[in-house]
């Protein structure tokens, strides 16, 4: 049993999937799940984070505009404004 934990924990095992990263699961529904997994496979690929910074950029320029977008439903919504 101990045999298969690590074989499951191991890097080698993982795939892009929502289920391969812990916080992948909240972020499987977002519509910036693609520019999350591409800035995820660059750091695979590269092992170095300031190859992945147009990735990172992408990422976070997207989750910006979800949230931006995510205010305005809620202020639109609101019964106080």
């Amino acid at each position: 049993m101990a045999t298969a934990k690590a074989a499951a924990a191991s890097p080698a095992h993982r795939e892009s999937s929502p289920a391969a990263y812990p916080s992948a699961a909240r972020i499987a529904d977002s519509d910036c799940f693609p520019q999350y997994t591409a800035s995820l496979k660059c750091l695979e690929a590269n092992q170095d984070k300031s190859k992945c910074q147009q990735q990172f950029d992408d990422y976070k320029e997207c989750k910006k505009r979800e949230r931006e977008a995510r205010l305005e439903r809620n202020r639109s919504r609101s019964l106080f404004g």
